[in-house]
């Protein structure tokens, strides 16, 4: 990510309004799906309401961003959690090796990620990805192709998967059959 880029993401979460813990988009209605516990890794986790919503449901979280004024304010909102400043197009930090039994990436869209976040997902994890998507929407660089979604991570154990109004999410968990 250019340095121009990650200063327009801390201009914009320099400006955002008091974060609040909250469920992945696409596990909302879906929570019981969430393990027990474990280990959980929130990717550009922005202000960090994912990361700290699941540190409140007793996970040791892992959460990446490339803004640090972003990183400020998650470590407000949950201390506890390990926050990561790193530039994902760069992968994950070291530090973030897995196996993670959560593993959440909600609006950032890098193909060389994916195969990323199928290797630190653990043996029965689950993965909740939300991207935005060209599917009724323009198409764009930062967006997904129809299918996208299900075609990198399909023959994990999808639960859910959904694309429309410029959004494509799935949730999917990592089973024995998908190694």
């Amino acid at each position: 990510m250019s340095d121009a880029d990650a200063a327009r993401w801390d201009a914009r979460h320099a400006v955002a309004t008091v974060a609040v813990p909250m469920p992945p988009d696409a596990l909302r209605g879906r929570e019981e799906l969430l393990p027990a516990g474990g280990a959980a890794l929130d990717v550009a986790c922005g202000r960090g309401v994912v990361a700290a919503w699941l540190a409140e449901r007793g996970f040791a979280v892992d959460a990446v961003d490339v803004s640090p004024v972003a990183i400020a304010a998650g470590e407000r909102l949950a201390p506890g959690v390990r926050w990561w400043c790193h530039d994902l197009d760069r992968g994950l930090p070291d530090g973030c090796v897995g196996p993670y039994d959560v593993v959440v990436c909600q609006r950032f869209r890098d193909l060389t990620l994916y195969p990323v976040l199928r290797r630190v997902l653990a043996p029965g994890g689950l993965l909740v990805v939300t991207v935005l998507s060209e599917v009724d929407d323009e198409p764009g660089p930062f967006r997904a192709p129809a299918g996208e979604l299900l075609a990198e991570f399909g023959d994990l154990d999808v639960v859910a998967h959904r694309e429309g109004d410029g959004e494509a999410s799935l949730v999917a968990r990592e089973g024995a059959a998908s190694r």
